[in-house]
């Protein structure tokens, strides 16, 4: 198998992964019920004041307990960081900082306003926030991998392709500038 033919491969495979990420993280939105997205509500929550939630849980933190401020602060940065990390692999332009933390911010701004539409969870700037902090930090994680996947991916190829010619190079990522 050729470098093309990997690198095809490979940008299906990632195209995989993230079509799943998004059909599981549109689930945790809207649909789990484990997060009371099972019912909506008459009297919907939403919050359009920047960093007010954010400073709430810092500020009442152990009132509130760590599970929520964990779920509320934490996971809305760490389930967005696939997301920044999977769009550099799928196309060099989100490679571009700006562009990444825009489409972050953007595809955030969705699902909140899907939530605001549908009354399901709430509608929070915050959310927002924080969900394009993770985009941006999981673009920082692919730009710290990236050098050490380069620095091997060679060595790596020339062994499994000596070794077994049907080997298939899913992480491959095509470093030249096209």
């Amino acid at each position: 198998m050729n470098s093309t033919e990997h690198s095809k491969d490979s940008k299906i495979a990632i195209m995989m992964v993230f079509v799943v990420y998004v059909i599981i993280l549109v689930y945790f939105l809207l649909f789990a019920e484990d997060f009371d997205r099972d019912v909506t509500s008459l009297d919907y929550r939403y919050n359009l004041v920047p960093f007010r939630e954010i400073a709430r849980y810092m500020k009442y933190g152990q009132a509130i307990g760590i599970k929520s401020f964990l779920l509320n602060i934490v996971g809305n940065v760490a389930i967005f960081m696939p997301f920044g990390f999977l769009i550099a692999i799928l196309h060099k332009v989100f490679r571009k900082v700006h562009i990444s933390i825009f489409a972050a911010a953007l595809f955030s701004a969705i699902m909140e306003t899907l939530q605001l539409l549908t009354k399901v969870g709430s509608f929070d700037v915050d959310d927002i926030i924080l969900n394009t902090l993770g985009g941006f930090l999981g673009l920082m994680i692919f730009f710290i991998l990236r050098p050490v996947y380069l620095k091997h991916r060679d060595a790596l190829d020339k062994k499994y392709t000596s070794d077994d010619e049907a080997y298939d190079d899913v992480l491959r990522i095509d470093d030249k500038e096209k």
